[in-house]
């Protein structure tokens, strides 16, 4: 089981343009794990892994823009860069989005084609105890408008589903979650993702 063995990464990033950027490194400060924001492309040096947070894709989207970091980020992330992208950073990562902006572009770094918001609005937000095999364990899984996949590529494996829907799916080094794992204080998802190789 991940989280077993020693951490493999040295210094994971966090986007830190929108959203709850803080609360991802509250979590791996909590498991010893090393990180730096990422607002501009200069940040990126030395980062080893990264994660995308939750907050509002199209917002995020238009930052990544204005920031100039779209492209280095997506020749990172094309390079193999593990990347860890929760709500919000799973629209980022996704190759199909329904229900987002015309102009939204994001990395098209998992095969998956999500809907946003498709769990409902801020006051339809709930908590569940989400069973994860891969890490032999329930966790806690909060989901705030969070996205729904609805449909799954070639080389995506589905780690975890609510209700026969997948929420947590893994393609290589991508890994992405419809819900919030950084907003409990269960750190296995995020040391999952640490030592993803």
């Amino acid at each position: 089981m991940a989280g077993d063995g020693p951490t493999l990464t040295n210094l994971v990033g966090v986007l830190a343009l929108q959203g709850a950027f803080g609360l991802h490194v509250d979590a791996l400060d909590a498991l010893g794990v090393e990180s730096k924001l990422i607002r501009v492309e200069s940040d990126l040096a030395g980062v080893d892994r990264l994660i995308i947070p939750g907050g509002e894709s199209t917002t995020m989207s238009m930052m990544l823009d204005r920031n100039d970091l779209r492209e280095p980020l997506a020749a990172r992330i094309g390079d193999g860069l593990p990347v860890f992208g929760t709500c919000a950073g799973m629209i980022l990562l996704a190759v199909d989005v329904s229900d987002g902006r015309a102009d939204q572009v994001g990395f098209s770094a998992v095969d998956i084609g999500v809907r946003r918001n498709g769990y409902g609005r801020q006051n339809q937000s709930f908590t569940t105890e989400l069973p994860v095999p891969v890490l032999d364990a329930a966790i806690p899984a909060v989901f705030i408008r969070a996205p729904r996949v609805e449909r799954v590529g070639d080389g995506v494996d589905v780690l975890a589903k609510l209700d026969g829907d997948p929420v947590l799916c893994r393609s290589g080094s991508v890994l992405v979650s419809s819900f919030h794992p950084e907003l409990s204080q269960d750190r296995r998802l995020h040391r999952y993702f640490c030592d993803l190789n």
